[in-house]
């Protein structure tokens, strides 16, 4: 996974903010992602975290451009796509895919599955109507769904159902890159693990870059190789998740870790939860933008930007005392609920090849 497949450099999108109807003002900017840069291999899961609102599904889109950029570049596969227009840009969809999170309103009710999957084969001129049938029931197929599938509505599927549908989709016109915007967070539990194996499976066996949107961190240590944490509009920490998950550096992380749902409700021990609102996006604190909310706050905070940098091999954070911070707090239940969440995953791969080998 040396090579990159994905490289933002310094994306930036700002929202003007006008009053008035027929003389408009601008009266500010919504800084809804602010110089957000970081790579993504081949065959890596690059997982995108953080509160709602601070930017993760716009950097997203910004990727995949279906919204343009204020500033910065995006690389893909060597080459700077926000610069491509016309016929470059529509040969590049094909490469780059999205997996949305509502597995409902994602797919047109009016449409059969097989219309579904077949539209983004005719959409890019793939084989005729023959070949573009046998690629339906081999999509199909490939999650977990039959080929007679093809001939009903998405109302007439469960919601995980639908959002093997939804991956089916993004897989017709075979890409490198797939974002998955939380792509299980509207499903059961029980579900949850099922598409997470399912996504583990198509990359293991198609060689797929996964960018990552969460806000499961339980669910995230189980699918990444690799988060990236996000904080009104910017990256804090980006780090593996081995490292990330046993010594977070930026004390946005740890409250992100913090949050995790204790196994036993009755153990005592401190959690490191932030106390205010998260600032406006239109008017971010002077300095780190996590000065407000901060239990480390010191005067260097409020006046200077930390800059996202190295601390170890292939782990940066974005805090000046990023060295010097105390061991976090309830680390036993950070680890034991992302144990609970990998074993149940684990237990269902092993009912899933368990059942296989029974029906071959």
């Amino acid at each position: 996974m040396s090579t990159a497949l994905l490289e933002v450099k310094g994306l930036a999108k700002h929202y003007p903010v006008k009053r008035g109807l027929v003389l408009a003002k601008t009266i500010g900017t919504v800084r809804a992602v602010d110089g957000v840069s970081f790579k993504l291999a081949k065959g890596e899961t690059l997982a995108l975290v953080g509160e709602s609102g601070c930017g993760k599904s716009t950097t997203a889109r910004l990727v995949l451009r279906l919204i343009e950029p204020s500033a910065g570049s995006v690389w893909f596969e060597g080459t700077d796509i926000t610069t491509m227009t016309g016929a470059p840009l529509r040969k590049l969809r094909r490469r780059m895919q999205i997996v949305f999170q509502d597995p409902f309103a994602s797919l047109n009710p009016r449409m059969t599955v097989g219309d579904i999957l077949e539209e983004p084969l005719i959409v890019h001129e793939i084989g005729d109507k023959d070949a573009r049938k046998k690629r339906v029931e081999e999509l199909l197929g490939l999650v977990g769904l039959a080929s007679y599938h093809a001939a009903r509505y998405p109302h007439e599927f469960s919601g995980g159902q639908r959002q093997r549908i939804g991956i089916a989709r993004a897989l017709a016109v075979e890409p490198a890159l797939i974002v998955c915007d939380e792509p299980v967070s509207a499903l059961d539990v029980s579900i949850q693990a099922q598409v997470i194996n399912l996504l583990k499976d198509l990359q293991a066996r198609l060689g797929l870059s996964y960018l990552f949107i969460a806000h499961d961190l339980a669910v995230v240590k189980h699918a990444a190789d690799r988060v990236a944490v996000m904080y009104l509009g910017k990256i804090v920490e980006i780090a593996t998740k081995e490292a990330l998950f046993a010594h977070p550096r930026h004390p946005y992380t740890r409250t992100l870790l913090a949050a995790i749902p204790r196994p036993d409700p009755h153990r005592k021990g401190g959690r490191q939860i932030p106390g205010g609102d998260v600032p406006s996006p239109m008017n971010p604190p002077n300095g780190c933008r996590f000065n407000t909310r901060c239990p480390f706050v010191t005067d260097i905070c409020r006046t200077e930007d930390p800059a996202l940098r190295d601390l170890a091999a292939g782990h940066m954070a974005a805090c000046h005392h990023a060295e010097t911070l105390p061991a976090p707090q309830g680390a036993d239940a950070v680890h034991a609920a992302s144990a609970n969440t990998v074993k149940r995953m684990a237990l269902y791969a092993e009912r899933r090849n368990r059942i296989a080998a029974t029906a071959g």
